[in-house]
């Protein structure tokens, strides 16, 4: 039986003879991932790890011709621009993005525009006023994902391009998203305005689901060359595989990532970056981290609080109970009963506004006399102003858990006073793709869940479900606990999901109500966890939106 095929990018890109950037890093790149690239020559030039000599942009009929070629057989997915050189090779490609377009209502072939506007080695110009201006009229109104860097980003809004502090990037990128991309992401690395800067890249994504700084740890290396195009071809191969825009970022940040880990010399200049496979197995097996994604403008709170050690940032840890079960109840007699069953970890989820007081009451009374481990779901201010039982066993905690959008809609003072409590409050937070894995982590939380992991009618979820793939995934990537959530209602459902390695798996319905029932499954949903795996590599995620 032959393979399945794989997605199909063009890249539309200049061809660099040392062999650094240009259609060189963008195959390594799609190849990394696992996609088929076709390379579409727009531009020579000559050039060693020095700099650029020479620039000779393809005529613009020989482009057609390739695409044409292309077009009757390999019809692409996602089209990817590098080193474009003139006007008409600009045009060429508006032009195809309209015509491989034209009937179709899903948008593809998507376009992903890493504007090559200079070489970072110097050299020969790659761009002048006109090109400039062909971006702006002609591909950004068509792009659904450019990749500028601070730099290019002021020059294709007709700004000064000298330095551009990081403050003034959220607004280069809200400007730029308004001449016709949907995502844009104006990458840092090549910035060092702040002491934090030295130490962390920092990329602005301005995207429909997610915005923020999507941050990560510097890689120690001077061999930096072709780091934008496989960006970029990393972004575009996760396109073509499925994900969504702010997710095929965050792929696509840790392929460079991990290209930078194996990077090379070559010549006497600056070496290349090196993708290949690999990348998003997870840290413990040699792959890149994931990035941190902060809340609107403020940092990853694990980075942004003045003065405060890694360490004292995040909240306290969740240890997860022996028999890896985590219990949600509606109200606190069902918490009391679940207690009474033998439950060592119960979240109390209840939604009606009438009456929560009195049911947060109630269960962390329950909860800290007999000693285990409480969450309420989405009421975190009257859990700060409750009172703590002075008779509570000194093994029980307290902690909230908040969905992303409660996490969003906190203003500045309410976020300040909820970190303030991370001395003696548990926090668990929600996540369901990977820019908000991103985004949870960089929190600082004390575990993450994950879901749902299977179809669950207990809400409408507008995601696919993570399987055990992306399960096995959140836990690789994860440095905090993962709690797995979501259609979990049989013995059978928690064994498969038992053996991804998460810190707990949830179960609702599949417990019952009253304190018989739960007596009763107990023994039996307890069995199911003992299938529970250390975390191990994990391969590529699947897309979820």
């Amino acid at each position: 039986m032959s393979a399945a095929r794989p997605p199909v990018i063009w890249s539309v890109a200049g061809v660099d003879t040392a062999g650094g950037a240009g259609l060189s890093a963008d195959q390594r790149a799609a190849d990394a991932l696992g996609v088929h690239l076709c390379p579409v020559v727009a531009c020579l030039t000559a050039q060693h790890s020095l700099g650029v000599v020479a620039v000779s942009p393809v005529d613009a009929d020989w482009i057609d011709r390739q695409c044409d070629a292309l077009a009757h057989d390999l019809p692409p997915t996602v089209i990817k621009t590098g080193l474009l050189g003139s006007v008409a090779a600009i045009d060429t490609v508006a032009r195809w993005v309209d015509r491989l377009r034209e009937g179709r209502r899903d948008g593809l072939p998507a376009l992903v525009i890493d504007p090559v506007l200079g070489a970072s080695a110097g050299g020969a110009a790659f761009s002048d006023e006109a090109i400039v201006q062909a971006y702006r009229t002609r591909l950004l109104p068509r792009a659904t994902v450019i990749t500028p860097n601070r730099h290019e980003a002021a020059r294709l809004l007709g700004e000064d391009a000298g330095a551009v502090h990081r403050h003034a990037v959220p607004a280069l990128a809200t400007a730029l998203q308004a001449l016709g991309p949907g995502t844009v992401l104006i990458t840092g690395g090549d910035a060092r305005d702040t002491p934090l800067e030295h130490s962390h890249s920092q990329d602005w994504l301005l995207s429909p689901q997610a915005r923020g700084w999507l941050v990560a740890p510097r890689v120690d290396t001077v061999d930096h060359h072709g780091t934008g195009c496989t960006l970029a071809s990393a972004l575009a191969a996760a396109l073509a595989m499925g994900h969504g825009p702010a997710d095929a970022v965050v792929l696509g940040r840790m392929v460079v990532h991990h290209a930078l880990m194996h990077a090379r010399p070559a010549g006497q200049g600056r070496g290349l970056v090196h993708a290949q496979p690999g990348a998003t197995r997870g840290p413990q097996w040699g792959g890149a981290p994931l990035p941190w994604l902060g809340l609107d403008e403020d940092l990853p709170w694990r980075l942004a609080a003045p003065g405060v050690t890694a360490g004292d940032a995040t909240f306290p840890a969740f240890v997860p109970p022996q028999d890896r079960l985590y219990g949600i109840v509606a109200d606190a007699e069902q918490l009391q009963n679940a207690v009474a069953a033998g439950l060592r970890c119960v979240q109390l989820r209840h939604k009606a506004r009438d009456g929560a007081q009195t049911q947060i009451h109630r269960s962390l009374a329950v909860a800290a006399r007999a000693g285990i481990t409480v969450f309420i779901n989405d009421h975190w201010q009257a859990v700060l102003d409750a009172p703590w039982p002075t008779d509570a066993c000194t093994d029980a905690r307290r902690g909230l858990h908040l969905g992303q959008e409660d996490l969003l809609a906190l203003t500045p003072s309410e976020r300040t006073r909820l970190r303030a409590r991370r001395h003696d409050t548990l926090l668990g937070l929600s996540s369901h793709s990977l820019w908000e894995l991103a985004r949870a982590l960089g929190c600082g939380p004390s575990y993450v869940a994950c879901g749902p992991v299977q179809a669950t009618t207990t809400k409408d979820m507008p995601w696919r479900p993570q399987g055990v793939d992306n399960l096995r995934w959140w836990v690789a990537h994860s440095d905090v606990p993962v709690v797995a959530i979501g259609g979990l209602l049989e013995p059978a459902d928690l064994r498969r999901f038992a053996a991804c390695g998460p810190g707990a798996l949830c179960v609702v319905r599949g417990l019952g109500t009253s304190a018989v029932d739960m007596r009763l499954r107990l023994p039996e949903l307890r069995e199911a966890t003992q299938g529970w795996i250390p975390p191990q590599a994990a391969g590529l995620p699947h897309p979820v939106q």
